[in-house]
């Protein structure tokens, strides 16, 4: 299967910052450029917590036992134990202090990758669009998410990004500390400028299950184009699920373009993103057929993961965060 072919040539940028500047303005662009990036950082945080929030404020008949992090009891709070659980509420009302017993921890351990080519850097965003109507924007935001839920219920995550190169990687962890580390690790992919980064899916993926030694949920990000043989692809996810790993595949998509091919009539020179190759067609001639052959596509992906017993989720970035979560949350009760 080949790239989708993007309407819009994306050259990559690149500013050099001159000598002849003098040093106090420099400084302050760079302490303007760090305000910027931390300002992102914490919107990704906030925004996803806000969705995370608001899912879970619907689930007042919830079928997913254990989800929340609330505790079981409490128990009276002895000297020299650990301050961290105490509860200000309970002691404001009573007086004494008490701490909270919480029910047993799950530790899951979940691991976040996400295919970082230039193909997920579609479609090219305007001014003041927000970052998620990408489809890596899209993918990243849903990992943040993730994270979030993750956290909650004090679990470990990892993250490992790929194109065209083994780009990162971090091991499972459920710290503070590595939490925000793969948060602003996610940020960067929004800002990174990937035009002319290819995909070796087949690569990276066996690399990255060599990396996976203890058992863990395995969720991919990818928009699944690449010009790998597709046994080669499933033989790569299949890899995944050694020592038990439970596999998720959420199949990132722009529905109007990358499924409906739904352009206007005018003649349009459609150029990949990844090879530079370029074809001119008036889309209206090329639609159903391109349509038929997208419909078998993801056809024939979902009997393939079904096949090797991985969990396919096509998802358009459209389509709000409620379906990653619930999924995330249906194959944790069965992953557990």
């Amino acid at each position: 299967m080949g790239l989708f072919l993007s309407t819009t040539f994306h050259p990559s940028t690149k500013t050099n910052c001159q000598n002849n500047e003098s040093f106090p303005i420099f400084e302050r662009m760079k302490l303007d450029q760090q305000i910027e990036r931390i300002a992102r950082f914490e919107h990704l945080e906030l925004l996803a917590n806000q969705i995370v929030e608001g899912f879970i404020s619907g689930m007042h008949k919830s079928p997913f036992h254990g989800f929340s992090a609330e505790f079981a009891e409490h128990k009276t709070y002895n000297p020299g134990e650990s301050t961290k659980h105490l509860d200000w509420k309970l002691f404001a009302k009573t007086d004494r202090l008490y701490t909270k017993r919480y029910e047993e921890e799950t530790n899951l351990r979940c691991h976040l990758i996400l295919d970082n080519s230039s193909s997920m850097h579609y479609p090219k965003l305007r001014n003041q669009q927000p970052f998620f109507e990408s489809k890596i924007g899209f993918s990243v935001l849903a990992a943040a998410v993730l994270m979030n839920l993750l956290k909650k219920q004090r679990d470990a995550v990892g993250l490992s990004v790929y194109s065209d190169k083994y780009e990162y990687y971090a091991p499972e962890k459920g710290s503070d500390r590595h939490h925000r580390m793969i948060l602003h690790q996610l940020e960067g992919l929004i800002s990174s400028d990937n035009t002319t980064k290819t995909t070796d899916t087949v690569t990276y993926l066996h690399q990255i299950a060599e990396n996976l030694h203890r058992r863990s949920m395995v969720i991919l990000f990818t928009d699944m184009f690449q010009n790998e043989d597709n046994d080669k692809i499933f033989k790569a996810l299949q890899h995944l699920k050694h020592n038990k790993h439970k596999v998720v595949v959420f199949h990132v998509y722009d529905p109007k373009t990358e499924l409906d091919f739904d352009f206007d009539a005018a003649p349009r020179k459609f150029i990949d993103i990844e090879t530079g190759e370029t074809v001119q067609l008036f889309a209206e001639n090329s639609q159903d057929a391109y349509q038929k052959i997208m419909s078998t596509y993801f056809k024939t992906i979902e009997a393939t993961c079904l096949q090797y017993q991985i969990k396919y989720i096509p998802v358009a970035i459209d389509e709000t965060f409620e379906k990653i979560m619930t999924a995330y949350l249906v194959e944790k009760q069965k992953f557990a």
